[in-house]
């Protein structure tokens, strides 16, 4: 939405009283923007120290997942939830290199400590759950594609070792394929992944 310039105009001659009451009142209503305004202002935590206190939080959860398991459709709620929390961190911090980092520590940790149970289900019961896995590797190829070059040496570790954890799941490569995904590019992603992605999704696939 885009303010005309009377509506400006009329708010600078509000009080400073009442300009303070408005941002409070309008924050109670926008939880994102109060915790990035918290965290600019008030908390005095870097964003290097939020990013280090998420990672231990996904971790944790995904401790807590995988010694509650009890089938695949609830750990992709699982992985739902620590995704959402990822991007609220996001949203406060605008830690973009932290977006890369925890979403590969989400898939890396799951799979690590998932895939002997998961290849115990049938490739239906774990096509939504290794979907959405796929999904989110081709994002984070693109993020990390449109990044400074710098980056993919600082992740190329955890690029390997998400590739090492496809490669030890048949039925994750195997969805992979079907979407257009080449577990390969972990270690050299393609200059029109962006591209790729969009044909993929405009076939119906990645859904």
């Amino acid at each position: 939405m885009k303010f005309d310039s009377a509506f400006k105009k009329a708010i600078s001659f509000l009080s400073s009283e009442e300009k303070d009451k408005l941002i409070l009142r309008l924050l109670k209503k926008d939880l994102p923007l109060a915790n990035r305004l918290y965290f600019e202002l008030v908390s005095g935590e870097s964003v290097d120290e939020k990013r280090t206190e998420m990672e231990f939080r996904v971790k944790k959860m995904i401790e807590d997942a995988t010694a509650t398991y009890s089938s695949p459709g609830y750990l992709l709620l699982d992985l739902r939830t620590i995704s959402a929390g990822i991007t609220e961190h996001l949203k406060m911090t605008k830690d973009k290199q932290g977006e890369v980092s925890l979403n590969l520590l989400m898939l890396n940790e799951v799979l690590a400590k998932n895939n002997n149970v998961l290849l115990a289900s049938t490739p239906q019961k774990t096509s939504t759950l290794n979907t959405y896995i796929v999904a989110r590797s081709f994002k984070l190829l693109m993020l990390i594609k449109g990044m400074d070059e710098d980056y993919l040496i600082e992740f190329k570790e955890s690029l390997r070792e998400l590739a090492h954890n496809f490669g030890n799941n048949p039925h994750l490569m195997h969805t992979a394929i079907f979407n257009g995904f080449d577990p390969n590019w972990f270690a050299r992603i393609p200059p029109d992944i962006a591209e790729i992605y969009r044909e993929m999704r405009d076939a119906g696939y990645l859904r």
